[in-house]
């Protein structure tokens, strides 16, 4: 344990030496969650039933992957971030998310497909049946409604979300450079929430 004395408040602050709170990982009608080597799953997470997630990937604070109703499958070098929802529909739609994906904060993923290289900005929602293919940024707050195709190589926005133009280069740059910036900000974390081997 370390103890650190904050001058600006005034105060002492205990530092514990490793997370005592795990993550919530639990099974669901046999079916457990599995992941590959290097996935930092933050202490206050949830993984639940049929997921099935890459190497890389990250899933931060508050986060919830639910794969009860339906099976949820990630790739490698994705980040969920803090707030996320990543759910499916019973019987009827389930979930895909790509490689080198970034869901930004208070997401909710449903039922979709999202191909590779996609950032889903914070706040925005994406429902079922839709499909987000490669080389995609939809902006916070956007709603992608239920069997919405957004096409490759643009920017889409708005409720309901809509084209709006061509990425530019600095955006397709972005799409290419977040998710290895997420695999950074998971090593910071190593040494007080272990990564998976």
């Amino acid at each position: 344990m370390q103890i650190q004395f904050d001058t600006y408040q005034n105060q002492l602050t205990i530092l514990p030496e490793k997370s005592k709170t795990m993550p919530f990982i639990i099974p669901v009608k046999d079916k457990s969650p599995t992941w590959g080597q290097n996935c930092l799953f933050a202490p206050n997470s949830t993984i639940v039933g049929d997921v099935i997630m890459g190497d890389n990937c990250s899933v931060w604070f508050n986060a919830v992957i639910r794969g009860d109703v339906n099976s949820i499958t990630i790739g490698h070098h994705t980040n969920i971030q803090d707030g996320v929802c990543v759910h499916a529909t019973y019987l009827k739609a389930s979930t895909t998310i790509g490689n080198y994906v970034s869901i930004g904060h208070n997401a909710i993923v449903h039922g979709c497909k999202l191909e590779d290289y996609v950032l889903i900005g914070m706040g925005a929602i994406v429902m079922d049946d839709a499909l987000v293919q490669s080389n995609v940024i939809i902006a916070a707050g956007s709603v992608v409604l239920e069997r919405t195709v957004c096409e490759s190589g643009y920017l889409y926005a708005g409720t309901p979300a809509k084209k709006i133009k061509p990425l530019t280069e600095e955006q397709l740059e972005l799409l290419q450079k977040l998710p290895h910036n997420y695999n950074l900000y998971a090593s910071w974390f190593k040494e007080q929430i272990p990564l998976s081997e």
